[in-house]
């Protein structure tokens, strides 16, 4: 006997979401789900509460870029799929509603099955922020690295970042355990500002090496404290010499700024600069740095 058409389920229309996602990276174990018990990831949580909302099919949210433990994101760009009824625009809200404080949706659009939040971007763009000031501050302390033995000399530092734009291999600044399979990569800009005792790191590039920004933080912290010319920071890297690059900057100061696609997504105030800048009333120093060493 023939079945009715009618009678048949109906195959579930799939949904292609992309959220605009911010998160304090100090509650989690970074981006990526752990296969053992390392505290909670960013995408386990999400998943959650993507799963609580539309349970009919298995949830996998996929990031434009996987941040490691501590590290903050204030542009994120995640996918999902989805085949429930709530419309894209309901899907921030919505979100919000079973998620901790402490990850927020700021936007949620509909794109083609055939985008990718990983794939189709065109660069990502990181920034570090330096408390360059003499006394602790309690509220600083949680998105900030505190260097308080040397005034900075952010010249020094911005020639030392001037010298990495372009393609190059950076195997320096890559952490053990990285799958890629190359660590070629492309910087595309680079900016470094002081206000004050503040002062903001920028570094967008096509992509990132496991660990890249926090090992190369560390070493432009020596340039900036005169232990390291921006030659010696240069040469370093350069003839990929992973085993004098000891140091990575601590993850708190991190925050993955955005990440860009050739076509505009979201509104700016969902998805553009969105950590805020610190600002304080006064300067408070710590000593110049020693001159140069005499042997580099």
């Amino acid at each position: 006997m023939a079945l009715n058409p009618s009678s048949e389920a109906e195959s579930p229309i799939l949904q292609r979401i992309a959220i605009s996602l911010q998160y304090e990276g100090s509650f989690f174990c970074g981006w990526q789900r752990q296969t053992q018990g390392r505290g909670q990831s960013v995408q386990a949580v999400l998943e959650k509460a993507i799963a609580a909302l539309d349970p009919h099919r298995p949830v996998k949210a996929i990031a434009a870029g996987r941040t490691d433990a501590g590290v903050h994101a204030s542009g994120q760009v995640v996918h999902f799929d989805c085949s429930g009824p709530i419309p894209a625009s309901r899907w921030a809200p919505a979100l919000n509603g079973r998620l901790p404080g402490s990850i927020r949706v700021r936007e949620a659009i509909e794109r083609p099955l055939t985008w990718h939040a990983c794939y189709s971007a065109i660069y990502r763009r990181y920034r570090y922020t330096i408390y360059n000031g003499r006394r602790p501050n309690l509220f600083l302390a949680p998105w900030s690295w505190h260097r308080y033995q040397r005034r900075l000399d952010e010249q020094a530092m911005a020639q030392a970042l001037s010298a990495l734009k372009g393609e190059h291999d950076f195997a320096a600044f890559q952490r053990a355990g990285s799958r890629r399979s190359h660590s070629r990569t492309t910087i595309q800009d680079v900016n470094i500002e002081r206000d004050g005792d503040l002062l903001c790191v920028e570094i967008q590039a096509s992509g990132f090496l496991y660990g890249m920004v926090r090992l190369l933080m560390g070493q432009l912290i020596s340039v900036g404290e005169h232990r390291l010319t921006p030659q010696r920071f240069e040469q370093r890297w350069r003839e990929r010499r992973r085993d004098e690059v000891r140091e990575a900057a601590p993850p708190h100061g991190l925050c993955l700024l955005r990440a860009g696609y050739p076509e505009d997504l979201f509104s700016k105030g969902g998805w553009y600069d969105c950590q805020p800048r610190f600002a304080l009333a006064t300067c408070d120093p710590p000593p110049d740095p020693p001159p140069w060493p005499q042997n580099q």
